[in-house]
Parts: C-alpha cells; sequence; structure tokens
C-alpha cells in the first residue's frame, strides 16, 4: 500500500505564492509517477503537473504552466508544488496522487491519492 498526505494549502491573495508538500509512505519504489490535480466545487478533477521521481521529468497542464513547479526530494519521499501568481480562479482543493504508468495527466491511471489540501486565493 501507498500513503499520500498533503499539505501547505491556506489562503493568500492574488498574485501570491504557497508550496504544496506530498509525502508518500510505504510502497515508494513501485509508484515513481507523482501528480498533482486540483478540484473546485461543481467541478471537474483537473490534472496540474506530473512528475517522474527516476530522473525528474515534468509534465504541465496548459492552465498552470509557467506559474507552477513540481519538484521532488527522494530523499524525504516527498514531491512539491511551487505555485506563485496564483489567481481566485486557482481556489480548489488540491490533490497529489501516485501512478506506475508514465508521464501523464489522465486521472484515472492514478492509483493512490491524497486526502487534499485546501487553497483559496482571494482578489
Amino acid at each position: 500500500q501507498l500513503q499520500l498526505v498533503e499539505s501547505g494549502g491556506g489562503s493568500v491573495q492574488a498574485g501570491g505564492s504557497l508550496r504544496l508538500s506530498c509525502a508518500a509512505s510505504g510502497l515508494t519504489d513501485d509508484y515513481n509517477y507523482m501528480g498533482w490535480f486540483r478540484q473546485a466545487p461543481g467541478k471537474e478533477r483537473e490534472p496540474l503537473a506530473v512528475i517522474y521521481t527516476g530522473d525528474g521529468a515534468t509534465k504541465y497542464a496548459e492552465s498552470v504552466k509557467g506559474r507552477f513547479t513540481v519538484s521532488q526530494d527522494n530523499a524525504k519521499n516527498t514531491v512539491y508544488l511551487q505555485m506563485t501568481s496564483l489567481k481566485p480562479e486557482d481556489t480548489a482543493m488540491y490533490y497529489c496522487a501516485a501512478a506506475d504508468y508514465g508521464l501523464i495527466l489522465d486521472p484515472n491511471e492514478y492509483y493512490y491519492w491524497g486526502q487534499g489540501t485546501q487553497v483559496t486565493v482571494s482578489s
């Protein structure tokens, strides 16, 4: 099994920054693709970014490319999502998830999910 715990969410004004963390424990060697997703009320779960922990390769959704950066600290079994230039439309519950398939932004390919951390951006 794999356990994922997100942290770092909170409230921030538009234009501000936040860094989200996702700590993994359990069978971490079997799931080397770590994705970030978000879901706002009444909306579908939206992929944001994914990182391959083997070499640090990344892929981003166009909606956040240039503003969000995903990174890793393999010694801590932790991945991060650095968010800058935040906008009110970024307000959502943010989730991390683990997969073993590839560097893709498809939530259906992710097997384990964290509990989420709330991000609220005010104007």
